[in-house]
């Protein structure tokens, strides 16, 4: 299995969540669909926000794989 991180919701802007690494040296939070994340891990979009999670990490650094930690 490849690499997971453990992130966090930290809230929802229009249709998307803000996302950041649970790590000291995580860059500024990244945007996902909202709608995707809470498809992946059966949580109605507006309780993402605080939500810990853990993601596959891809190409590019970009996040997939949604799981409820």
């Amino acid at each position: 299995m490849g690499e997971r991180a453990n992130v966090r919701v930290l809230l929802l802007v229009g249709s998307e969540a803000e996302i950041v690494a649970d790590a000291s040296d995580a860059d500024a939070p990244e945007r996902y669909p909202a709608q995707e994340i809470a498809d992946a891990v059966g949580v109605p979009v507006k309780e993402l926000p605080g939500t810990r999670l853990t993601a596959a990490v891809g190409v590019g650094d970009r996040l997939s794989g949604w799981q409820l930690v």
